[in-house]
């Protein structure tokens, strides 16, 4: 472990050398690139460091044990030496553990009423309104994509963005049927009734960034065929590429040159491969939000928002929070941050 750490500090080093460098700092996104690197090894590199500090002042202590004046002393240095060492260790497997590669990422959040009617619509809108105030908290910013809302202020559906570094570090645990018991308005017996919505968290898809190799392309010469006079019998100017991996197939001949049908049979292809990924990116993210929410029953629930008892319980972990007005208006961290640690402590125990 400590021969990777030596590797990550001689990173992090060569990352600040080269910030400094004028011909990165004059390339935007060079210097953007080099700034996340150093945000993302920074904290582990931080801590790496106080451990050095402790060994080396745990080794100094034990040197001093034996002598008369300063043995006191030394054990005492010893024994916080050492609990500092053993608990900067602890921290440094778990900032070791393999990070998501969608943290980073911006987050699209959608909502939707589940079972209960304008109850469960009204309380989408209460978890937009606490998801945008956790994320104003953490310096994120929020854009509304898109808001079906019902006559009485509650929401049928609504899709956000949140735009921040790491927002998807933070709301990725958000994911999954969120259960709301309380009295509503409309009620006059003042029976508790629930409802439920479902949140679906999903990290910004980047744009897609298409590769072709050429190895992958069949490139063929033919006779062009049709009207066109003496030209298109005597030269092979027509072009029929074939994309191996997937069998698309495009054939280009417009052009009397067999490099300017090429060119247009390459974008063609290119349009075409890029048009599949696109789909393909879709369907994935289409499949995700599917498993994540489920389909909204009230018995489907990863957290419950009790208004009688002030309660706001996480099943996942077994949390919970007297503190529902507070976690309703932003305080969220709490949660999350529980959430995280068991999905680390999971991760150590499986040896991910």
């Amino acid at each position: 472990m400590f021969e990777q750490l030596r590797d990550v500090e001689k990173r992090f080093l060569e990352t600040e050398r080269r910030l400094c460098d004028p011909a990165v700092i004059a390339d935007m996104e060079q210097y953007r690139t080099l700034m996340q690197e150093r945000t993302r090894l920074e904290p582990l590199v931080s801590a790496y460091r106080t451990w050095q500090d402790a060994v080396r002042r745990e080794e100094e202590a034990r040197l001093l044990l034996e002598d008369a004046e300063l043995g006191e002393l030394a054990a005492a240095e010893l024994r916080e030496s050492r609990a500092l060492a053993e608990r900067t260790a602890e921290e440094l497997k778990i900032l070791l553990l393999p990070q998501d590669p969608n943290d980073s990422r911006n987050v699209i959040v959608e909502i939707r009423a589940g079972a209960g009617g304008e109850e469960s619509a009204l309380f989408a809108h209460s978890l937009y309104r606490m998801y945008s105030m956790y994320a104003a908290s953490r310096g994120f910013t929020v854009e509304v994509a898109g808001l079906n809302a019902t006559e009485l202020g509650g929401v049928k559906e609504i899709s956000f963005v949140v735009n921040g570094q790491g927002a998807f570090s933070r709301l990725k645990f958000e994911s999954g049927v969120h259960r709301v018991q309380r009295v509503p308005e409309t009620e006059s017996g003042g029976r508790i009734h629930t409802s439920t919505v479902t949140v679906a968290v999903l990290p910004e898809a980047e744009e897609v960034e298409l590769t072709i190799d050429p190895k992958d392309l069949m490139i063929d010469t033919f006779r062009s065929s049709g009207a066109g006079g003496q030209h298109i019998n005597k030269t092979e100017s027509a072009i029929r590429i074939t994309h191996i991996p997937t069998g698309t197939v495009v054939e280009c001949q417009d052009e009397r040159s067999q490099f300017k049908n090429k060119d247009k049979a390459m974008r063609v292809l290119r349009a075409r491969l890029y048009e599949q990924k696109c789909a393909e990116q879709e369907s994935a993210i289409a499949e995700n939000r599917r498993s994540q929410v489920g389909t909204g029953d009230r018995s489907e629930r990863i957290r419950t928002y009790n208004f009688p008892q002030g309660r706001v319980t996480d099943h996942r972990i077994g949390l919970t929070l007297y503190k529902l007005d507070a976690v309703l208006d932003g305080d969220l961290d709490e949660v999350i941050d529980a959430l995280a640690t068991a999905d680390r402590a999971r991760q150590l125990e499986n040896g991910e």
